[in-house]
């Protein structure tokens, strides 16, 4: 019985020791001149459910929950945004190569069409960004009329 309270304490104190090892956030407040919002003229329905649902782990602008400040959630989700921008990042869409932006457009409707994007994992949380049958259709249709236009 000792043991456990042992090991309970020392649990404690390293839990309590990570709270204060800093992340680093993705945070601009600048909009940039490149970001896929400002390049192409999008629909404001299509705009503000790609904005939920894609833009905290594709673009420079995640909107942090109160949950973030938490270790290891922070790591976890700092990890998980610098892998989601390496995969496509939305605020520097101007600067991708055409051939790149075809492939990317073609990955999203991919990823939407067979309920890959966006994640389980985000979704659980974040309900409002969950795409219903007609927002997959409306999303994967523009997306499909901005790729044959590139």
């Amino acid at each position: 019985m000792k043991i456990v309270k042992i090991v309970i304490m020392i649990l404690c104190v390293v839990f309590v020791g990570i709270q204060f090892i800093p992340t680093k956030r993705n945070e601009s407040h600048l909009l940039s001149t490149s970001d896929f919002m400002m390049v192409n003229t999008v629909p404001k329905p299509i705009e503000s459910k790609i904005k939920e649902s894609c833009y905290d782990c594709h673009s420079n602008h995640t909107n942090y929950p109160w949950y973030n400040k938490i270790q290891p959630i922070a790591w976890f989700m700092e990890d998980h945004i610098k892998e989601g921008k390496k995969e496509l990042n939305f605020s520097d869409w101007e600067n991708v190569s055409d051939r790149r932006k075809k492939s990317k457009l073609k990955s999203i409707i991919s990823q939407i069409k067979n309920d890959e994007m966006p994640l389980s994992s985000y979704t659980l949380i974040h309900r409002d960004a969950i795409f219903s049958v007609s927002d997959k259709k409306l999303i994967v249709d523009w997306f499909q009329k901005l790729m044959n236009s590139i």
